[in-house]
């Protein structure tokens, strides 16, 4: 909770400063807030990635990795392809599972860089 706290500050001054100055002065003073968020999100981001360590963590089996995607797709796929069918006719049919398809290569191929 602490750490929310400046962040809170941060939006009360501004929006006292706002009140204060007025509508001209709006589109500054939120600029500033949002970089002051920025920064505080990056920040925040940092400290949790340096309590993991540095490096992406490997992938002991990448094929392993493929089958939620897998039961995804066919799970996904049946409707949409009661769907498509439905809607656009063959042609939705095909652009439906050209789509899984390349959502699946796209995953390989990253599971398989990760690996």
């Amino acid at each position: 909770m602490s750490d929310k706290r400046p962040i809170r500050e941060d939006l009360q001054a501004t929006l006292d400063a706002r009140r204060d100055l007025g509508p001209d002065y709006e589109a500054a003073l939120v600029e500033s807030f949002v970089e002051r968020l920025d920064a505080t999100i990056a920040a925040r981001v940092r400290a949790e990635l340096d309590m993991y360590g540095p490096g992406p963590r490997k992938v002991k089996n990448p094929g392993a990795a493929m089958i939620p995607i897998a039961l995804g797709s066919m799970g996904i796929g049946i409707p949409l392809t009661a769907i498509a069918v439905g809607g656009a006719g063959p042609v939705g049919l095909v652009v439906a599972w050209l789509a899984i398809a390349v959502i699946n290569v796209a995953a390989a191929a990253a599971i398989m860089r990760r690996g």
